[in-house]
């Protein structure tokens, strides 16, 4: 055997063995292509489902902001809605208050003119007792006579002052001091039980009425008694000077009335007064 035989027999036997090239490029080819894809569609599901949270997170802020948008619109009704009822509330205590205004100044006209006739027929009978006396009495009882029409003018003038106070809304004269009461006193109308109640929790019994301080301010002049009527408890709350307070207790036809005029650090002074028997009631 040649060796130009061998050799060629050993070139044939090689090439039949090996692996063709183009067989392994067309099957390396499809496998990437395929691996491609499928690192492609994860990436895509990745990215989708992150772009679906971020979605939903919005979503759920958005919805967050709506739920707080209607609460402060739900907030801002009531609000209006409760300034409106105020107003209302404010427009009709002006009105009830102008007309009790009115009402006093028209009584008070009448009370001036109806006391200034009886002054000046006062006045006019002190001239005709004087004239009758000049011939007939001495001296000492003419200035004992004048003594007397003086006094009388006294109190009148006092009777026409106090007429002249502020009156609630039920027409009863409200006193700022004692000087005052003691003035509504000597009308004859009511009675008048004075109090002061010092120190918070401080307890008083005035007429049949059970009156405790709870609190004062001084800066706005407010105060809080609480009222032991009867068999109840009534708690009143930031009341102002001289705002008088009505109330009823058992077995009475007619109004009670309780006024606080001065306010110290802890303490209130101020008045209780029922009605006297066989009195007209104010307000009826």
């Amino acid at each position: 055997m040649s060796i130009d035989h061998v050799n060629e027999e050993h070139v044939v036997r090689t090439e039949t063995s090996g692996t063709p090239r183009w067989l392994v490029a067309g099957l390396l080819v499809p496998t990437l292509l395929a691996g491609w894809a499928l690192w492609s569609s994860s990436n895509a599901n990745h990215k989708a489902q992150s772009a679906e949270q971020n979605a939903s997170t919005q979503v759920q802020a958005l919805n967050a902001n709506v739920d707080k948008l209607q609460q402060r619109l739900v907030e801002s009704e009531q609000a209006r809605v409760q300034a409106q009822s105020d107003l209302v509330a404010i427009n009709d205590r002006v009105k009830k208050t102008q007309g009790a205004l009115g009402h006093e100044r028209k009584e008070t006209k009448q009370i001036k003119e109806q006391y200034g006739k009886q002054i000046a027929d006062v006045a006019d009978n002190v001239k005709i007792v004087k004239g009758e006396l000049a011939t007939k009495a001495s001296s000492d009882e003419l200035k004992s006579v004048s003594g007397d029409v003086t006094g009388v003018r006294t109190d009148l003038e006092s009777t026409k002052q106090g007429l002249q106070m502020a009156r609630s809304e039920f027409g009863t004269l409200i006193a700022k001091n004692h000087e005052e009461i003691e003035q509504l006193r000597r009308l004859g109308e009511r009675d008048y039980y004075e109090f002061t109640l010092t120190g918070k929790g401080d307890r008083q019994k005035v007429g049949n009425v059970t009156l405790e301080l709870r609190s004062t301010n001084l800066k706005k002049g407010l105060y809080t008694v609480r009222m032991g009527v009867d068999d109840m408890n009534l708690e009143k709350k930031n009341r102002s000077v001289n705002e008088p307070i009505f109330f009823y207790t058992n077995g009475s036809r007619s109004k009670l009335e309780m006024v606080v005029n001065k306010i110290g650090k802890n303490t209130v002074t101020g008045y209780l007064s029922t009605q006297k028997a066989g009195t007209q009631v104010a307000g009826k």
